[in-house]
Parts: structure tokens; C-alpha cells; sequence
């Protein structure tokens, strides 16, 4: 904890809080008492950039010289994009073949080199670690980083602040990262408030590690590229084993039902990952009705294909 009130203190010059709102709608809909985070308004559009930000601020001056790299389907990529860009460091990021354009364009417009490795995160992070590995790049993991955990746990240190009698707090697992840190900032001020992960039913990787105790590989064939993680990483998955409350799975067509419930209730565009919360609660609404409930919309990176896709 002491670590997350830290990455505020280094966050707050560079980022503004992300409103936290109560949707009636979203209450009529389940039954429950209905908190949204929207950290679709970062600037990337997503909560990764806290983490860009903490870590890209804590490097020394020979680090920085010698450049940053990453491997990511896009928002972790934005992240170290907008952060590099914000302290003057150089930054590649490798995004798998196929990955969000949205997100790809953002990446280059925010000043980072962009190469396309492999045809999924896993191929690509592997590449980039050969890279780093060969050039003395400093890599920086989407999910094994102390500080990207440090500064994206500052979200749910917002949430808790703001709604301290939260009782659930809905977070969306691909790498476990925001997970990770809401668990932290969840045991430190409100250990009654339950964190439970969701993660897509067709890349159940980090939900299967999980559930085994155990860091294993499963399939990845989920179109929520915030999600779609292959293997599960060491440092979030010890975290989530000491005090995430539950995990579940959602289906795809429970993911686009929550895409178009967030725009009809919200007036918010989130993409698949940032509405999965809320699909893990319309896939059972019986058990968390009544209660007071707080999701985690993590981001909004959704291509107009994606989107005429959802609604047409």
C-alpha cells in the first residue's frame, strides 16, 4: 500500500483523477447498486497509463538513455508510449500482427516505433524480450513490474476513497495487473469489499492459473484484446491468490451484451476488457443483488469495425 500512495504522489503532476459515477440505469438493470470508474477518459483512453507513468518516472537518467521497450496488444503499449513521450525516452513497442488499429495509430502518433511480431501477444513478448535482451533496452512486462501494478492500483485507490462503503468491485483480468491492485488497495482500506476478477471465457489463462495455484498456459481465442493473454504472469497471480475474493469466466456474446449496455445505460464506449465487469454481472445478477457495486471500465479503444460490428 505504502508503495501504491507513492505512485499518487509521483501520477497526480502528469494524470487527473477519472470520474466515478452511479448509473440508475445500470441499477434498474441489475438489481444493484451500480458504480462506474471510467478510466476511459485517461488520456490513452485507458487505466494502463497510471503504470506507464510510474514507472517511466522512477527510471535513472542511464536506464532512460538507453530507451524503453514493450510487447502489447495496445493499451499497455500506449502507456509506455504517452509516458516515454511525456519524459523524453525513447520507446518501441511490439504489437502482435492483427492488433487493434486503434490502438497501433495511437502508439505512433504518440512517437514510439512500432513493429508487428507474431500472431498473438505471447509471440510478440517474446520477440520483444529477445530484443531487449540483445540491445540493453530496459523491457518493461506487462504484468511482472512492480510499479505498473503500483501505479494502475491507484484507480481502484480512487474508487475506494470515493465510495468507501463499496462492497464489490468488478476488475477485468488479462495480465492481472488492475486486479492485482485493487486486491492491494481493497486489504489495505476496505477488507470487506470483495474483488472479483473476470476474465474472457475464451482466454482463461490467468483464470485457470488461478484456480490451480499454479502459472499455466491455456487457449486465446477471445476478441477482447485486453483480455487475451496465453500464459499467466508470476507477480499478479501471487497477489491474486492471496486476496482476490473470486474469478469468473464471461462468454463473447455476454461481452458484446455489456458493450451495448454500457452505451445505452452510460453513454460509454467501452471496449470488450472495459466492459467485462459488467457482463460478470449480467451473467448472474441474482447473486449480487442489492448490494453496492463498483466496476472498473478500464478502457475504450474500440475501431469503428468493432463498433458497427456490435451495433449492427
Amino acid at each position: 500500500m505504502a508503495d501504491v500512495l507513492a505512485a499518487r504522489l509521483r501520477i497526480r503532476p502528469h494524470l487527473d483523477p477519472t470520474p466515478l459515477h452511479q448509473w440508475p440505469g445500470l441499477s434498474e438493470l441489475t438489481g444493484a447498486d451500480v458504480w462506474v470508474k471510467h478510466e476511459t477518459c485517461q488520456p490513452i483512453g485507458a487505466f494502463k497509463v497510471r503504470g506507464g507513468v510510474n514507472l517511466l518516472v522512477s527510471l535513472d537518467p542511464a536506464t532512460r538513455a538507453r530507451g524503453v521497450a514493450c510487447a502489447s496488444t495496445g493499451n499497455h503499449g500506449q502507456s509506455v508510449a504517452w509516458a516515454a513521450r511525456r519524459f523524453g525516452v525513447a520507446a518501441t513497442v511490439v504489437v502482435p500482427e492483427g492488433a487493434n488499429p486503434v490502438k497501433v495509430r495511437a502508439i505512433r502518433q504518440l512517437g514510439a516505433q512500432v513493429l508487428a511480431v507474431g500472431r498473438d501477444f505471447d509471440e510478440a513478448r517474446q520477440a520483444c524480450e529477445a530484443r531487449c535482451r540483445a540491445d540493453g533496452t530496459r523491457y518493461i512486462h506487462s504484468g511482472d513490474e512492480p510499479l505498473l501494478i503500483a501505479g494502475v492500483a491507484t484507480a481502484a485507490l480512487e474508487v475506494l476513497e470515493a465510495a468507501p462503503a463499496l462492497e464489490v468491485l468488478f476488475v477485468p483480468v488479462g495480465g492481472g495487473t488492475a486486479a492485482a491492485g485493487a486486491c492491494l488497495v481493497a486489504a489495505a482500506l476496505a477488507p470487506s469489499c470483495q474483488v472479483i476478477g473476470v476474465q474472457a471465457a475464451q482466454a482463461p489463462a490467468a483464470y485457470r492459473s488461478w484456480r490451480a495455484g499454479a502459472l499455466l498456459e491455456d487457449r486465446m481465442a477471445t476478441a477482447a484484446e485486453g483480455l487475451a493473454t496465453r500464459t499467466a504472469f508470476r507477480l499478479p497471480q501471487g497477489i491474486l491468490r492471496a486476496h482476490l475474493a473470486d474469478f469468473v469466466l464471461v462468454e463473447e456474446a455476454e461481452l458484446a451484451s455489456a458493450m451495448r449496455a454500457m452505451l445505452e445505460h452510460t453513454r460509454t464506449l467501452a471496449e470488450a476488457a472495459g466492459a467485462a465487469p459488467l457482463a460478470a454481472m449480467l451473467a448472474d445478477p441474482q447473486r449480487w443483488r442489492g448490494r453496492r457495486v463498483g466496476l472498473l471500465c478500464t478502457g475504450g479503444n474500440v475501431t469503428l469495425e468493432q463498433l458497427r460490428a456490435l451495433l449492427g
